[in-house]
């Protein structure tokens, strides 16, 4: 592990939700936030990530989450981009600090269920798809995925990738 892993999972092990901003702390890809604290870096990430050049979107995503520490969405991205590139431990801590952040995070709680079923523990997908019901009142297209990845993943035994993932 790098030493900008080690710091950054460091960081992001000590953060807490409790006093953060709101600009910061709530809200997923869709919430008025998605722009407060990010700059150039979260631009070039998201392109990067368009372009499904997941390795070249990580360092610029390092460089969002050094300027804000409680930015949740360049955590759920530092997850997508680590699943991606096939680093699944890594995916797995950086989803896991998304959700610390914001335990209501649309994005990084389909992600994390799906990252669960590749990795065949469909008890922590499911309890993904909870904590999805629970943020999606009205329902929502993360829920949607996910529950559909785990109805195909309980009928054929293994993880399909959905449109999310």
């Amino acid at each position: 592990m790098s030493w900008k892993y080690s710091i950054l999972l460091t960081i992001a092990i000590a953060v807490s939700p409790v006093a953060a901003p709101t600009a910061w702390a709530v809200g997923g890809e869709k919430s008025k936030s998605t722009t407060a604290g990010k700059g150039d870096s979260w631009l070039k990430a998201k392109r990067a990530i368009a372009a499904r050049e997941y390795e070249k979107a990580i360092p610029h995503l390092f460089k969002t989450v050094e300027a804000n520490p409680r930015n949740a969405d360049a955590f759920n991205y530092l997850g997508y981009s680590h699943a991606r590139a096939g680093k699944t431990k890594m995916a797995l801590a950086f989803y896991q600090n998304a959700l610390k952040i914001d335990p209501a995070h649309k994005g990084a709680n389909e992600y994390l269920g799906e990252l669960h079923l590749m990795l065949g523990d469909v008890a922590a997908a499911e309890e993904r798809l909870a904590a999805l019901d629970k943020a999606c009142s009205f329902g929502c297209v993360e829920f949607d995925l996910l529950k559909d990845a785990l109805k195909e993943y309980k009928a054929n035994g293994k993880y399909v990738t959905s449109k999310g993932f």
